[in-house]
């Protein structure tokens, strides 16, 4: 090719195409230089082909670079890839996003993942390739790209002649139509993944069947959906379960002997894991009267799972456990978390153990970290326990009575002294557990008591977590932190904005601690507001993430604060496991520099984890909901407002703990204004409206138990609002809409439908 053949600047005919077939024919002549030379690139080309020629290697196209480009018919050792599926295994398989190769066919590729480099089922990642491993493609990630959502989570269902239609499971999806060849011999019925087709044609998009799922028929299809439309990580790979099923009961090798000390642990009654175990007795240091000393024991997963271990990747890729009504899905196989880590009772188990010492004001003194070989003496439920200290019946040894929980009680009631002073934010926020009968519905939701129990253990894992975070700073050593920022100037701002409209004051000046949060709830407590205030304090907090960067746990009102006590189930804890054993110099598990140098990554990667876990878990708690009323159609039922927008309001079922929609055009007559400030849809024409936390009647007029929605009627009628909301219209009315609703209204409201 002849600069002659080129247009203006070479624009015109420099392409990702010409490019690759100059540097095929020229393999001798393909530098940079070269290239622009042959395609006459000057000026604003210059940086077209930069980008081209970075784009081509990114993707594994072209090799070289320094010297020479070069693009004979060899394989790219380097690629794109998107992670397709899972093997029989749990494995996860990639394919090449592009492949230039006309003599060789698009391999799909295992892949290899490494600390800090974690993905999942439908993201994209760039990697290392090798064609020659053992079994089949190999490829390593060197890192993870922008997540693709291309895909679709639906389920199918065949039509005469061949073909189907996919039910979307997500509310914002469409459905589509699936050809006949395009199937891949899924049933009705199937959860299947679709991929959409780019093809355009009247009616219905289209895609075609990339995976079966499985059967919706199963008990558990509603969980299933929850795990693959989020991607989380579910069937353990066989090397993840071989180290598992290898590894042995741990030794005595760098451990203190603290067997004979009556550490008890108390879960909930169907806990199949235990992580933690506490004791509690009085300090017998004259210098200390009336002090205590409380132990913590944290099973000592970092003795078990080691950095670099396919055990380690794996938890590292799933980030915590996930906890859904019918089941978990773990973070470690069930031989470590359910067994070899499991503080169970009358077994040897090793632990990391904090020892705290506290005054009689349940104040901090000191606290001293331990790596230990212990043995339970006790398993008790919350309930069991709090029986036993209330003296009703019960089946708690009298000895363990006496000696290990009145001590624990006395324990609590001085840090729970400490704790009133301290003054972390106190909303009242029941949670609610639904229940299951024997075919995976929904049997009944019930809201736990929360008893001085949970309390308990609560305060003493608080603990736990702080001097951990103490201990890591003052050995300067790297760690994660749980972090929870104050909330934000805007939102402080919204929360002003919104306490005017009840004539309730925050203060203004200085930084605001929780206790100002605190000193307002206790304002409104037994108040028609209480539930009000609490929801719209909540909404103006920042959410809390992990972070190598310590900010302080505003919540918590603790400055330093770091997850230690449930290594189990989170990967975070198990990062300040290994950066204590590290730091203080324990033995084997310690926290690697490669680890150190990607805490960054590791802190996001776990932090998102934990927004789809909560996400999973809140997508199924609606669609179990919605599968349990799709048969109530046209009953009535009482209801909060948890949510205001334009479009309408969302009504939470108290009695179910999920919400449905009533459009903003269903209200009624009046046109109804959203007021941002008093979180409020207001009547134009009557001043009247409803309200964030107002109670309704409402009635289920449509269920979606696929999608997990439900739209009400409301029965309730309007009512008039107090401060701004009032202040709302009247403005509106002052700038001239006093007769009816303004311009267009009409397409709006069709429009919000």
């Amino acid at each position: 090719m002849s600069k002659r053949g080129a247009s203006r600047d070479g624009v015109d005919t420099l392409s990702r195409e010409a490019v690759l077939r100059f540097i095929a024919s020229n393999p001798d002549r393909a530098t940079k230089r070269d290239l622009a030379k042959a395609f006459g690139v000057k000026g604003e080309a210059r940086v077209l082909l930069k980008d081209i020629l970075a784009d081509l290697q990114a993707e594994g196209v072209l090799a070289g670079g320094r010297k020479r480009y070069s693009q004979p018919d060899l394989l790219p050792s380097v690629a794109v890839l998107e992670i397709r599926a899972r093997d029989d295994e749990g494995g996860l398989l990639a394919d090449p996003v592009a492949w230039e190769s006309e003599t060789v066919e698009r391999p799909r590729f295992r892949l290899r993942q490494e600390a800090g480099r974690a993905a999942g089922v439908g993201e994209r990642v760039l990697a290392k390739l090798d064609y020659d491993a053992e079994g089949g493609p190999v490829a390593t990630v060197i890192r993870a790209l922008e997540r693709q959502r291309a895909r679709v989570i639906g389920v199918f269902r065949s039509e005469p002649g061949g073909g189907g239609r996919v039910d979307p499971v997500e509310r914002r999806q469409l459905e589509y139509a699936v050809g006949p060849g395009d199937t891949m011999d899924a049933r009705d019925g199937d959860l299947v993944e679709i991929e959409p087709s780019t093809r355009l044609r009247a009616g219905l998009p289209t895609g075609s069947v990339v995976a079966v799922v499985g059967s919706m028929r199963t008990e558990r299809a509603i969980t299933t959906i929850a795990l693959h439309a989020h991607s989380i990580p579910h069937v353990f790979p066989k090397s993840v379960l071989t180290e598992a099923e290898a590894a042995g009961p741990a030794t005595m090798e760098h451990r203190e002997d603290w067997r004979d000390l009556p550490l008890v642990t108390i879960d909930p009654r169907d806990a199949k894991d235990h992580d933690d175990a506490v004791h509690a007795r009085a300090d017998d240091d004259p210098g200390n009267p009336g002090g205590i000393i409380a132990t913590v024991a944290i099973a000592d997963v970092s003795w078990y799972v080691r950095p670099g271990t396919a055990l380690d990747r794996e938890a590292r890729l799933r980030g915590n456990s996930v906890y859904f009504p019918d089941r978990v899905v773990p973070m470690l196989p069930e031989r470590i978390s359910n067994d070899l880590c499991s503080l169970r009772s009358d077994v040897d188990r090793p632990a990391l153990a904090v020892r705290l010492v506290f005054d009689a004001r349940g104040d901090k003194r000191r606290h001293s970290f331990h790596r230990i070989m212990m043995r339970s003496h006790a398993k008790l439920a919350y309930e069991q326990a709090q029986a036993a200290i209330d003296g009703l019946p019960n089946e708690v040894e009298p000895t363990i009575v006496e000696t290990v929980l009145r001590p624990l009680w006395s324990a609590y009631a001085k840090l729970s002294d400490a704790r009133q002073r301290r003054q972390p934010l106190d909303l009242d926020l029941p949670e609610r557990k639904i229940i299951l009968n024997d075919a995976g519905r929904v049997d009944r939701v019930v809201v736990p008591e929360r008893l001085a129990a949970h309390r308990l253990i609560e305060e003493f894992m608080i603990q736990a977590n702080v001097a951990a975070a103490e201990e890591l700073e003052r050995h300067r050593q790297s760690l994660i932190y749980r972090a929870h920022d104050a909330p934000s100037l805007a939102r402080l701002e919204a929360l002003r904005d919104f306490l005017r409209t009840l004539e309730l004051p925050l203060a203004k000046s200085g930084a605001l601690r929780p206790g100002h949060f605190n000193g307002l709830l206790q304002t409104v407590r037994g108040t028609e507001h209480e539930s009000l205030v609490n929801e719209v304090v909540l909404r103006s907090q920042s959410q809390a993430v992990y972070s190598p960067d310590n900010i302080g746990h505003f919540g918590l009102n603790l400055q330093r604060y770091a997850h230690f006590t449930s290594p189990i189930r989170r990967y975070a804890d198990l990062i300040v496991h290994r950066a204590l054993v590290l730091a203080l110099e324990l033995g084997p598990g310690a926290l690697t520099r490669e680890e150190e140098a990607v805490l960054d990554e590791t802190a996001e990667e776990i932090s998102r984890a934990e927004r789809r876990a909560m996400a999973a878990e809140r997508d199924t708690v609606d669609r179990l909901i919605a599968h349990h009323l799709a048969d109530q159609i046209g009953a009535e039922f009482d209801g909060k407002i948890q949510g205001v927008t334009k479009s309408g309001l969302f009504v939470q079922l108290p009695a179910f703990g999920a919400d449905g929609f009533v459009p903003v055009s269903t209200l009624g007559s009046d046109y109804f204004r959203y007021d941002e400030a008093g979180h409020a849809l207001v009547g134009e024409r009557s001043g009247l409206g409803f309200r964030l936390g107002d109670t309704v009647r409402v009635r289920l007029v449509e269920a979606q138990p696929l999608a997990g929605s439900m739209r009400f009627e409301m029965l309730t009628e309007p009512r008039k609002l107090p401060g701004g909301s009032a202040s709302f219209h009247k403005s509106n009315l002052r700038r001239g809409r006093r007769g009816g609703p303004p311009k267009n209204v009409a397409g709006r409201v069709r429009k919000r439908r």
